[in-house]
């Protein structure tokens, strides 16, 4: 029997969804604070979380990205916002599915067996965990491609992830900026080397404490670069 966990402070609300999931089958949990919901959600073991923007304690969209930086379960989210921008927003964070109030509790029920039934195949057809690479509080996660800093999440290009992943997946080995042009970027790199250059300085402006005093990749002067572990 699948778990739903329901964040969402208006009671009525809650209690409503709470019944019609529970006609079908469901067990329910209900919580109507962010930082409490974000504890169940990381703490507990729900199969999928109904997600409500507006909370008190922390905001959905917060929520939305702390347990999306832990679990890889389905995440409807719901709001009486009907601004796109919240929308896009929300599933950029990592939400499945975004449902704007009023909603029919029927419609949200179909929703919740579609987004359990499409996670189950995967997962079913061996869905593997995500690649995922940790150096002193830097983590890359290659599936995903996203970064983060100290759990801060920062947005990186094509190559910039391309680049600092091939340095991360081959440590205290130093390479000059023609063979990570070639490595990288797969071209000769005739005129090219700038390239390298630019994007370095741009990775390291994310990641680094202090870019003057790189802790992560290193310049070796007159060879190329390094990324010490």
């Amino acid at each position: 029997m699948s778990k739903i966990l329901i964040i969402e402070d208006e009671e009525s609300i809650a209690d409503l969804e709470k019944d019609y999931l529970e006609l079908s089958g469901f067990t329910v949990q209900i919580e109507t604070r962010g930082d409490t919901g974000l504890k169940a959600a990381l703490e507990g073991s729900p199969d999928l979380v109904v997600l409500d923007l507006m909370l008190p304690g922390v905001d959905g969209f917060e929520v939305c990205r702390r347990i999306r930086e832990k679990k890889n379960i389905p995440i409807l989210m719901v709001s009486a916002k009907k601004d796109d921008i919240d929308k896009i927003r929300g599933l950029g964070l990592g939400a499945d599915d975004y449902m704007t109030k009023p909603f029919s509790p029927s419609e949200l029920v179909a929703r919740v067996k579609a987004h359990l039934a499409r996670y189950e195949r995967l997962v079913g057809a061996g869905q593997k965990e995500n690649d995922i690479i940790e150096i002193r509080g830097l983590k890359i996660d290659k599936t995903a491609r996203r970064v983060w800093v100290d759990g801060t999440e920062k947005n990186f290009t094509t190559k910039e992830f391309d680049l600092l992943t091939f340095l991360a997946e081959n440590p205290n080995h130093v390479y000059s900026k023609e063979e990570l042009f070639r490595r990288v970027w797969n071209m000769d790199s005739v005129g090219d080397i700038a390239t390298v250059t630019v994007h370095i300085k741009k990775i390291r402006e994310k990641i680094e404490y202090d870019t003057s005093k790189p802790q992560y990749i290193e310049t070796i002067w007159g060879v190329g670069y390094r990324f010490k572990i």
